[in-house]
């Protein structure tokens, strides 16, 4: 009589090992595609704030340009602003990924921008897509 249990003990251990080994292979192979997502994702994403960054340095660097062509006392403050700009852009850890306070930097160059662009009186639209970014007024 010992051998039916026996036969039914090894059809359980069976299932139970089958379960274990499906287990397993779905980790590693779930391990690897969640790698590769997340790698992906963090390229497109920081593929996206570089270029953000870089149209807020264009952005600057045009517009001091364009005051230094004709200087005026009343554009000294402007000049002060974008000045400020594009020492935070230029602070910015473009190598550090791990940098803790990314995006709080991130958002302070953002409010920047935006003063800059209500002390210039021009309404900036920036979009970012597939295809790159863009500023436009």
């Amino acid at each position: 009589m010992e051998q039916p249990l026996d036969l039914f003990d090894s059809i359980v251990m069976a299932e139970e090992r089958y379960h274990g080994e499906g287990y397993q292979e779905g980790y590693v192979e779930g391990s690897c595609l969640g790698m590769t997502e997340g790698r992906q994702y963090g390229v497109s994403h920081g593929a996206k704030i570089g270029s953000e960054i870089g149209c807020y340095q264009g952005f600057a660097f045009t517009w001091k340009c364009l005051l230094a062509q004709r200087p005026t006392e009343k554009d000294s403050k402007k000049r002060k602003m974008l000045d400020s700009l594009l020492g935070m852009v230029q602070k910015f850890p473009y190598a550090d990924p791990t940098y803790a306070q990314l995006h709080e930097d991130l958002d302070r160059i953002r409010g920047k921008f935006k003063q800059v662009c209500s002390l210039l009186s021009i309404q900036p639209n920036f979009k970012v897509n597939s295809g790159g970014s863009a500023l436009s007024f």
